[in-house]
């Protein structure tokens, strides 16, 4: 991947959150923007969201996104000055929730081996 299209990727990610903070707060309030993946002729991009909630509300949030992709991309090309503004993927990021999932099962095997774990002595008095 080229250095051109690294700070496209991110310059769109860190735009598209500040878009969505300052004219959409009230719907785009669960949502983070965790990357932006373009093409290299920065025709069509990948944006990968990740919503706070469970499924029900994740599900929600990810229509109203493509509902409002266009306007997302219009308003962005008001904002950036590119020859072309890439049409936009939404893709549920699920990183986080398999990460804090492992991370869940670890703890598990630390607490269950810290029962099975014999007690450790005192050390001997001076």
């Amino acid at each position: 991947m080229s250095t051109r299209t690294l700070r496209v990727n991110e310059l769109l990610q860190r735009e598209l959150s500040a878009l969505l903070r300052r004219k959409y707060n009230a719907e785009a309030a669960a949502i983070t923007i965790t990357a932006v993946e373009v093409t290299p002729d920065v025709r069509e991009g990948k944006v990968f969201v990740s919503v706070t909630g469970d499924d029900e509300q994740a599900a929600d949030r990810m229509k109203w996104l493509r509902k409002h992709n266009q306007e997302l991309r219009f308003a962005l090309g008001d904002i950036i000055i590119l020859k072309h503004m890439p049409v936009f993927t939404f893709e549920l990021d699920t990183v986080t929730d398999r990460g804090n999932r492992i991370l869940g099962l670890l703890d598990e095997i630390a607490v269950k081996e810290k029962k099975t774990a014999p007690a450790a002595e005192p050390p001997p008095a001076p």
